[in-house]
Formats: C-alpha cells, structure tokens, sequence
C-alpha cells in the first residue's frame, strides 16, 4: 500500500513538473460574468472577444503569456442569441467577428471561441 502511494505522489509529481516545463507560458482563467472579466481586464487584453454577450456566464479562456492563441468557452442566456449573431459573419458551421472564431451550440445556448489565426 506504501508504495503503491508513493508511486501515485511520484507520477504526479512528474506530470506537473512534465507539464509546466512544456507549457510553461499558458494561463487558464475562469470567469462567472462579463462583469468580472471587465474587472479582471480580460476582454480589454484581447481573451475574451470585445462582443460576449452581456449575460454570458461560465466563461473559461486559455491563452498564452504573449496572447497570440486563445481557447476558450462562455455560456449564455437565449435573449442574447440575436444580437451576438448579428454581428458575426457565417461560414458552414464556424462564426467570425472581433478576430474570434465561434462555434456556438444553439440548444445549450453555449459558445466555444477561439483567436483567429494570424496568416
């Protein structure tokens, strides 16, 4: 049983240090409003697209320390679902606007984003 634990704090031990040598610039950042990612300054720093929808909530985004790639996701409420489409162009099943690709599942009323890659 001793060793059986030891081994678990090991490997976890090296997984960390195995992550955080590799991606040592990536920072995940969760939100629970538009209010509190304006206070954080997440959309004035470009990781969160310029038009989320004023009730977006669950907002989660990932970026690098340079902040040339971005992941992220934000849920949202049906009322908004109008006027964020209205601002974004369509191609196939893949939104754009404010340099943000969007996938958006319309039944679960949530978004997923990502930066438009720089050509």
């Amino acid at each position: 049983m001793k060793k059986m634990l030891l081994l678990m704090v090991l490997l976890s031990v090296g997984v960390y240090f195995l992550l955080s040598k590799n991606f040592p610039n990536v920072e995940i950042n969760r939100y629970d409003s538009v209010e509190t990612a304006k206070e954080q300054k997440a959309i004035e720093n470009g990781f969160i697209p310029k038009n989320i929808p004023a009730s977006a909530y669950d907002i989660v985004e990932t970026h690098e320390e340079n902040a040339q790639s971005v992941l992220g996701k934000f849920s949202y409420k049906e009322g908004d679902e109008a006027s964020f489409l209205s601002g974004l162009t369509v191609s196939g099943e893949v939104y754009e606007g404010e340099g943000f690709l969007f996938k958006i599942n319309k039944e679960k009323n949530m978004v997923d984003f990502r930066s438009k890659p720089s050509k």
